[in-house]
């Protein structure tokens, strides 16, 4: 299959949209960036990857700073780079490598990618959430979650992802508005909606 789109993948925590966003990667034959980001951030900055690695997806602690950095005008030239806390180094090169990436067509994991691609025209911009139970289900299976604290990871996880997103894109997480199509891995099977995605690709 000729895929020409660029995928991005919003996701609650748990969903398994990491996991249907690599699936579909595989079915069309095209590449998958999700911690891969980090990686290429970090080689393109000559920071430590563990470094971007505990602010990834996190808005910076200082949202004055950040306004007074012009961070909302992206290349403006306000502040140097090496002034700006992490969090927004790490938003900056993403946003740089993302754009360079949808050269490409690629699935891209979180990082606002659809905020940043709006203005593609072969974008397809997917979000996946599940129902609490599943969640905590594959928390503890997929990413060695403690059970008993599960569901507070996943709701803290999700709150994290969500400011993040609306800081650096001034919309709201998960809002529909945002989304061609919203996928509930609860009650859709994985093999169906890699398919139905490979279909409206096509």
């Amino acid at each position: 299959m000729s895929c020409k789109h660029i995928i991005t993948v919003g996701r609650q925590f748990g969903s398994g949209g990491r996991e249907l966003g690599k699936a579909v990667a595989d079915a069309l034959g095209i590449k998958y960036y999700d911690k891969e980001l980090i990686s290429l951030a970090a080689k393109e900055s000559g920071y430590n990857p563990e470094i971007f690695e505990n602010v990834d997806e996190r808005a910076t602690n200082s949202l004055l700073y950040s306004l007074s950095m012009g961070i909302y005008n992206i290349g403006n030239g306000y502040a140097p780079m090496s002034d700006m806390p992490v969090n927004d180094q790490l938003y900056l090169l993403q946003h740089k490598i993302i754009r360079e990436l949808a050269a490409s067509p690629c699935v891209i994991v979180g990082r606002c990618a659809d905020y940043i691609l709006r203005d593609n025209k072969n974008l397809l911009r997917l979000f996946i959430y599940a129902n609490m139970e599943d969640r905590i289900k594959n928390a503890v299976k997929i990413h060695n979650v403690p059970e008993n604290k599960a569901e507070s990871v996943i709701k803290k996880t999700d709150k994290t992802r969500a400011n993040y997103y609306s800081f650096y894109s001034n919309r709201k997480w998960g809002s529909i508005d945002n989304y061609d199509l919203c996928i509930n891995t609860s009650t859709i099977p994985r093999e169906a909606a890699i398919k139905m995605i490979c279909s409206i690709v096509e």
